[in-house]
């Protein structure tokens, strides 16, 4: 008999037992659609965070200010007005920071009223510099960006992001149209391209100006020199921890701070971020892909149960194939044929509810589900094994059973 016989007739025996075949797959079905959603629920949730990252600008290093005392009552990080634009120029140097590619300081105010003919909308104006574009990682859906001209003369000219475009001008282009800010008119130059929003703002809610014209027109003040944040954009990503230590030393000094003393600003880097989350969603996957396994071990179990069962209602059958001249061989391999086909069965059915779920979920909530090709591959392959060696004990149960024996049985 040869492999495509074999094959034959174990296909043949799954068929003439159709219900109890089914469940036995379902067990080994259900495990493997578990992996394979979980699985992609965790690299779905990982891509979602690279995404998140990545919309505030790759290699990019964030400086915060210190914190402030009024009172004697500590505000937290960032309350204090100890980064100035001077600082952001001195970080420009490439004689004192060779591997900081750019840098752009970011002086912010919320809840800001722009008003465009009868239409008004409250959104947050940032204040920054040329190369912020670049830095955010951020790019144009029409018109321009802020020049250092714009910057030298204070101009009143704003870029808005996407959503407040659309809350202030509708399904129209802005560019060449007047927003009012603080009774000021700004002429809108530009619209930024949608980049969505990370884990504390819509980045396509917000107005952009020279941070010249945000110091002397909108914050004003004492403080009108100091900036919220300055962003820092390393030349690579592998100079991303040269960039840090350069950006520390030059701050360092410009604050005087001294080996002993408590610096006066943070730096934050976002890959410590993604990191961090990266192993707490690794973590999770590895526990969901645990309960899921458990869930093959069970489907395996049936597949055992279902064999030795086989087994027993076939030993007539058993005992003719050796009578004619079967080997021990022939019939573990028509057994493991068999318990594999079965394993192949819920392991195929198993993917095709796991994606068919992977593309159904993302309706239902707000994290994307990844389709991992090389895992389903993985699952099928795990299903086979599960059907061959659960199916093992039963088919050398039934190669040893003696022919006479086997055909004297009821």
């Amino acid at each position: 008999m040869n492999w495509s016989d074999t094959l034959q007739n174990g296909w043949d025996a799954i068929r003439t037992h159709k219900l109890r075949s089914i469940l036995t797959a379902l067990g080994i079905l259900i495990g493997i659609a578990a992996v394979v959603l979980t699985v992609g629920l965790g690299q779905g949730a990982q891509q979602q965070v690279s995404k998140q990252l990545a919309a505030l600008g790759g290699n990019l290093l964030i400086v915060s200010p210190g914190s402030s005392t009024t009172s004697g009552v500590r505000g937290g990080f960032g309350s204090a007005a100890t980064l100035t634009t001077a600082d952001a120029t001195a970080l420009s140097s490439k004689q004192a920071a060779p591997d900081i590619a750019g840098v752009a300081p970011v002086s912010q105010t919320s809840s800001q009223s722009l008003v465009s003919g009868a239409t008004n909308w409250t959104t947050s104006v940032v204040g920054t510099t040329t190369p912020w574009l670049t830095v955010r990682g951020r790019t144009l859906d029409s018109g321009r960006f802020i020049t250092a001209t714009d910057q030298q003369n204070a101009a009143a000219v704003v870029v808005l992001g996407s959503d407040t475009a659309s809350e202030l001008f509708g399904p129209f282009n802005p560019v060449g149209q007047t927003v009012t800010i603080n009774s000021v008119p700004y002429d809108v130059i530009g619209v930024l391209t949608s980049a969505g929003s990370d884990s504390t703002s819509n980045l396509d809610d917000q107005a952009i100006v020279p941070i010249s014209t945000a110091q002397q027109r909108i914050v004003g003040g004492t403080n009108r020199s100091s900036v919220a944040d300055i962003y820092i954009k390393a030349t690579s990503e592998n100079r991303l921890s040269a960039a840090y230590q350069e950006a520390e030393k030059v701050l360092s000094y410009r604050h005087a701070m001294t080996s002993g003393s408590t610096t006066d600003f943070t730096i934050t880097t976002q890959q410590s971020v993604l990191s961090t989350t990266s192993s707490v969603n690794s973590t999770l996957t590895n526990l969901l892909i645990g309960i899921a396994a458990l869930s093959l071990i069970v489907g395996g179990i049936g597949v055992m149960n279902i064999m030795l069962v086989s087994v027993k209602e076939r030993t007539r059958e058993i005992g003719l194939r050796k009578a004619l001249g079967g080997t021990p061989a022939l019939i573990r391999r028509q057994f493991l044929s068999e318990a594999s086909m079965l394993g192949l069965t819920g392991g195929l059915l198993g993917v095709a509810v796991g994606v068919g779920a992977a593309e159904t979920l993302p309706h239902f909530i707000s994290n994307p589900v990844a389709i991992s090709v090389p895992w389903i591959l993985l699952a099928i392959a795990v299903a086979i094994a599960i059907g061959v060696g659960f199916g093992v004990y039963p088919a050398a149960r039934a190669a040893r059973l003696s022919p006479i024996d086997a055909l004297r049985s009821e």
